[in-house]
């Protein structure tokens, strides 16, 4: 039974490992093989550079983003410094590439960012996992394929185009059907009293911004 806690990144009991020491609930990676067996005979290498992310993990990233301690982007990938951003520019700077802890679709078991390995390697890329690799870089037979067929394995990919909140995503993919059951788990309410308990940096600038955060950063409704 899916509880609130999985929603929230708080229990792993109903995850698999998949491949590679990357897990997801099991109905998510059956998915995942069968979509990435299809590719393999596109020549296609599909696999999988990012799953499930606990809570403390998403919280580990916002709070070193926060601190100044990683590096902060915006939306077109451009480096700000954090030292001349007000907490609300830079609240919304990190929430443009992060999750607010407590609502990342990693936490969920049913979201991937994937990647093309073999096509990565024979370039001796760098790869950095940004868009330009997957608009014109050795991730676009990649994501030409998955605008194809991901679909067709029950994947979506919420993050396909930027709405003026959370920045565009090519390489992230969710399994629909399962993604939707924890979405019903969380709200404005919920993310924050688990926020307030925890050594969230930045609390007092969540709180003031919660409506505004859950509706462009979480729902992604610009």
């Amino acid at each position: 039974m899916i509880t609130q806690a999985h929603a929230l990144g708080k229990d792993e009991n109903l995850l698999v490992e998949c491949q590679n020491g990357f897990r997801l609930l099991p109905e998510v990676c059956v998915a995942f093989k069968h979509m990435q067996a299809a590719a393999a005979q596109d020549k296609v290498d599909l696999q999988i550079v990012s799953s499930y992310r606990g809570f403390q993990r998403q919280l580990q990233i916002w709070n070193n983003k926060w601190s100044g301690n990683t590096t902060l982007l915006d939306a077109n990938e451009n480096t700000l410094n954090a030292a001349t951003l007000t907490d609300l520019e830079k609240l919304q700077t990190i929430l443009t590439w992060s999750a607010l802890p407590g609502a990342s679709r990693h936490h969920w078991g049913t979201d991937i960012d994937v990647y093309d390995k073999k096509s990565v390697e024979s370039r001796q890329h760098k790869f950095q996992l940004v868009c330009s690799e997957y608009d014109n870089g050795p991730c676009t037979e990649l994501n030409n394929w998955l605008n194809q067929y991901a679909s067709d394995f029950g994947f979506s990919r919420p993050f396909a185009e930027f709405k003026g909140g959370i920045a565009r995503e090519p390489w992230h993919l969710s399994f629909e059907s399962s993604a939707e059951k924890m979405r019903t788990l969380v709200n404005e309410a919920t993310l924050l009293h688990n926020l307030t308990e925890s050594n969230i940096l930045g609390i007092q600038s969540i709180v003031d911004n919660m409506q505004m955060i859950f509706q462009r950063y979480v729902l992604n409704k610009g």
